[in-house]
């Protein structure tokens, strides 16, 4: 029963929470003051006149390598006898460089034995390392939740002994990059403490007691390959549990080699915000500061089951976030990669996955395909200015020099339409071919002449939640 509680995800909140919400939501209304009116209309006046996309791509102007923080997916603890081989050959095609796993000590059998007297096993587990690098990626491991026989009853509760919860870290870090020689992996200490378990950062039941065993038993791991532990993978992006864990470590000289947060939001803004408010934060620790890295290790539209997941508005909200997150986001994990069984037996039913259950043939879902299409930009980042409120854009040059341009027309609501101008800045006279090559509609080829004295301009017809690789080549 425990573990229908634990094993994913987010289950609808207690009406208590709710209730909370509610109130602190009616007491900020009644605080509003005079002088804030006109901050609240200055954003009314915004979302009911968003701005218009008028994008320019500047085709001399290459930034660098295209950066593709998108390569990394998740996956929940839907099944403990979930197998990514069936469908290693889907997730390879998305090119990811890590997969990240949780439930790993209550799913995997790893240790065995009584409090004070552990063996380990890795065999179960080391089917899923050998699944997770079958498709070309590493693994990017969460540290939970514990095994009953460790913990004090509850397998999102404290251990029964804390030495053993470290030498647990230290023997999983000791095979997955020892014994296995996988280099540069990630052990991400817990999942979702704020959630599952409600750790605080402080108080008896305190995460940065449970960071810091995981921590000494990363530092007495040997004959290993470089790796990096960090934390502590919350359910948002709270400045509160980021100061608690880095004035911790910075205090105590524990080891923190990564920040990482989980973020649901429709704003698709949000996610490149978070990295700029976390940049500032961290300023006040700079023995963190010259090498921390920064991780979204969870991320979607919303954190519940939503119907969106199996349609046009997961794709749209995917590819535009993704937009979002390039050249500031180090690594984001799309969560996740296969749906879990529907109670109800349905194969759609707002789940997360990118792929259906294995029930209904490992379906790909729209998702999955705007990855596909987002993935298969160019090698070169090119300068693009003009995107909107709602349609987000995305410039690259080619290996054999075409230009090409991602959209996403992404409106929470799923009502905006745009005809999007793009302008080619500096694109050499001459003849060219224009392929717009939408996710979910027929493609359209047409024809554009660049001569000296008149824009070489198109224009895109986005309907609501469109996706749309534009491609301009000789």
């Amino acid at each position: 029963m425990l573990l229908l509680v634990v094993a994913r995800k987010h289950q609808s909140k207690r009406a208590s929470i709710f209730q909370v919400i509610t109130l602190v939501a009616l007491l900020a209304i009644t605080l509003i003051t005079v002088t804030q009116l006109p901050i609240i209309r200055q954003f009314l006046s915004f979302a009911s006149n968003p701005e218009p996309a008028n994008i320019v791509v500047d085709t001399q102007s290459v930034l660098g390598p295209m950066p593709r923080p998108w390569r990394n997916l998740a996956q929940g603890g839907e099944s403990s006898d979930w197998d990514i081989k069936p469908i290693s050959g889907a997730v390879a095609a998305l090119h990811p460089e890590y997969i990240r796993v949780d439930h790993l000590f209550d799913f995997y059998d790893i240790a065995q034995g009584t409090p004070g007297n552990l063996t380990f096993n890795f065999t179960k587990l080391d089917v899923l390392l050998d699944g997770i690098a079958a498709t070309g990626a590493k693994p990017y491991i969460a540290l939970s939740y514990l095994s009953p026989n460790v913990s004090d009853g509850d397998i999102v509760g404290q251990p029964a002994r804390y030495e053993d919860w470290q030498l647990m870290v230290q023997k999983t870090i000791e095979h997955i990059s020892g014994t296995r020689r996988t280099r540069d992996v990630y052990y991400e200490v817990w999942n979702e403490p704020d959630l599952f378990g409600s750790w605080m950062y402080y108080g008896d039941k305190s995460y940065l007691k449970l960071y810091a065993y995981a921590a000494a038993g990363a530092n007495q791991a040997r004959g290993v390959h470089p790796f990096k532990i960090g934390g502590p993978a919350t359910t948002g992006f709270y400045k509160n549990w980021f100061d608690a864990l880095a004035n911790y470590a910075v205090k105590n000289k524990v080891r923190l080699d990564f920040i990482s947060w989980h973020r649901y939001s429709t704003n698709v803004d949000q996610f490149r915000q978070d990295i700029y408010d976390i940049s500032k934060w961290v300023g006040q620790y700079p023995q963190l500061e010259p090498t921390i890295e920064f991780h979204i290790t969870e991320w979607g539209h919303n954190s519940e089951n939503n119907a969106g997941y199996d349609g046009a508005y997961g794709a749209a909200h995917t590819v535009a976030a993704s937009i979002e997150m390039v050249g500031v986001v180090q690594r984001a994990f799309a969560f996740e990669i296969q749906d879990g069984k529907d109670p109800a037996g349905q194969e759609y039913w707002g789940r997360w996955g990118l792929l259906t259950n294995s029930d209904f043939g490992s379906k790909p879902k729209p998702r999955y395909y705007a990855l596909r299409l987002l993935d298969s930009i160019g090698v070169q980042r090119v300068q693009l200015l003009g995107k909107g409120t709602y349609v987000k854009a995305l410039a690259a040059k080619t290996e054999d020099g075409a230009f090409e341009v991602l959209l996403s027309n992404f409106d929470s609501n799923g009502r905006n339409a745009e005809q999007v101008p793009i302008t080619f800045d500096n694109l050499p006279f001459g003849k060219y071919t224009i392929k717009k090559d939408y996710l979910a509609k027929k493609d359209v080829i047409e024809v554009l002449n660049v001569s000296e004295g008149i824009p070489a301009q198109i224009i895109v017809p986005m309907g609501p939640l469109d996706v749309v690789k534009v491609t301009v080549s000789q």
